[in-house]
């Protein structure tokens, strides 16, 4: 009996010995792992696509606004197209080779949604003058046609440059200002998070018609500088919306590309001081 105990004890200590050596032995190898060079595989080429370029289209870009909105779009290194009815006009200055230019007419068809192709944001400065019922389809049927059009195309903001309050002259011109409320209407309809609606007064800067270059400037220059500071007095009825100061068309041209391409640019509505703050940020 005390030799079975003596043969237990004995190897209860050899089985011991045994563990704590394997023990040891693989904390030992597990703690020498870290001092192994390390192997790098080589990583799979994943070929990433560029993200996509902002491509800005500026309905009636050969004219005074939409051109200078389209210069300024173009120094931003923007890629630009332009949707007029008179295609390029008489532009010939070197930056108007690299705009795409297209002819089309928004109240007449559906071949103008050709140039929609790849952009990602529009600037509308479509309008003019005549009868109270033409006004009314350049300032409003027409835009809103181009609002409905971009919204089903997925273009992702829409900035629109509308017209400031002018008092007495809206009576006058009300097919004008009409349209143009009808407008703003339907973009906060269909852009209620993408839209910017530009409300300048007078817009001035050296403007050709025919082969005169009409400096507009001239007047509107000193006006602004007086004019800008008195924003109190434009809240008086019917007259004051004419002291509304006038605006550079670069300004105008600056506000517009950064509105349309910035997306933290906020929605809504920016008047005319509104618009020379912002031209006046870096």
């Amino acid at each position: 009996m005390s030799r079975l105990i003596h043969s237990r004890s004995t190897l209860s200590k050899y089985y011991n010995t045994l563990g704590s050596s394997w023990r040891g032995r693989c904390l030992s190898t597990e703690s020498n792992k870290i001092y192994e060079p390390l192997k790098v595989e080589e990583a799979e080429t994943v070929n990433v696509p560029p993200p996509p370029a902002e491509k800005l289209l500026v309905l009636g870009g050969s004219g005074f606004v939409g051109s200078h909105i389209c210069k300024e779009a173009l120094n931003r290194g923007l890629s630009v197209a332009s949707l007029s009815r008179s295609g390029n006009s008489s532009i010939r200055e070197p930056w108007a080779k690299n705009v795409q230019w297209h002819q089309g007419d928004l109240l007449s068809g559906s071949s103008w949604k050709e140039a929609l192709s790849g952009v990602t944001s529009i600037v509308s400065c479509v309008g003019g003058f005549g009868s109270n019922s033409y006004m009314y389809k350049i300032n409003g049927t027409a835009n809103i046609t181009a609002i409905r059009a971009a919204a089903e195309k997925g273009v992702k903001r829409f900035v629109y440059v509308s017209a400031a309050d002018s008092g007495v002259i809206s009576y006058i011109l009300q097919g004008y200002y009409d349209g143009k409320r009808a407008a703003e209407t339907e973009l906060l309809v269909r852009y209620p998070y993408g839209h910017v609606i530009l409300r300048p007064g007078f817009i001035y800067g050296n403007r050709r018609v025919g082969n005169m270059e009409l400096p507009l400037g001239v007047i509107g220059s000193p006006l602004e500088m007086i004019l800008q500071h008195a924003k109190p007095l434009t809240q008086v009825p019917l007259v004051g919306p004419l002291l509304t100061p006038p605006i550079n068309v670069t300004a105008v041209a600056k506000v517009a590309v950064r509105a349309a391409t910035d997306p933290v640019f906020p929605p809504g509505i920016v008047d005319v001081h509104g618009l020379l703050r912002y031209s006046q940020q870096k």
